[in-house]
């Protein structure tokens, strides 16, 4: 069984953010460079705490901490997404590279044009405020277990895009949880 952080109090919510046309371009590179610096730059402005994090090919599922009394998270990801998308237009224009697995350029609808949306993302993202313990421990599971579950990894410590590896390093899961596919995930956690 897992030692678990204590979720603290303030305001902890867990999200997930999709790619447009779930296109899998979030882990190669450079897009993880890019979305990396699009969260770092937004942290220094607006600061969260990041609990947990796994990046997949074509979405993410992380918890935050925000300050107490803060619950701007939707302008932070509004930021994140615009950050990361002008970089990989700049890559695009000005370097002439193709990002592995993005689909090629389309038109923008009349709607993403009167909302300068580019076409990286889908337009919402799920988000879920952290109850309890209990609800913070199945979240964690969740995201952690997500690469098995997608077969992308046979175990969780086997995906490298992950918060797993610093779980495991500070003792809260084993090095060897989820494996064989063992974990069971609550249904009502993480709806993708």
């Amino acid at each position: 069984m897992p030692n678990y952080i204590r979720a603290r109090t303030g305001n902890t919510y867990f999200f997930t953010v999709v790619t447009w046309c779930r296109q899998p371009i979030l882990c190669d590179e450079p897009c993880r460079t890019m979305l990396r610096v699009a969260i770092d730059d937004v942290r220094r402005e607006r600061p969260f705490g990041i609990v947990a994090w796994v990046l997949l090919p074509d979405h993410m599922h992380c918890i935050w901490q925000l300050p107490e009394g803060d619950t701007d998270y939707s302008k932070r990801w509004g930021i994140i997404k615009a950050g990361f998308t002008r970089r990989i237009h700049e890559i695009v224009r000005d370097e002439g590279m193709l990002i592995k697995g993005m689909l090629p350029a389309a038109r923008p609808s009349d709607s993403q044009k009167q909302r300068h949306e580019g076409m990286i993302w889908q337009r919402r993202f799920w988000e879920h405020l952290i109850r309890d313990d209990r609800d913070f421990r199945n979240h964690c599971d969740y995201i952690h277990f997500n690469p098995v579950k997608h077969g992308l990894a046979e175990t969780p410590v086997g995906w490298p895009y992950s918060t797993i590896h610093r779980f495991v390093e500070k003792k809260i899961y084993p090095p060897d949880w989820g494996g064989k596919g063992e974990m069971q995930i609550p249904s009502h956690v993480g709806k993708e």
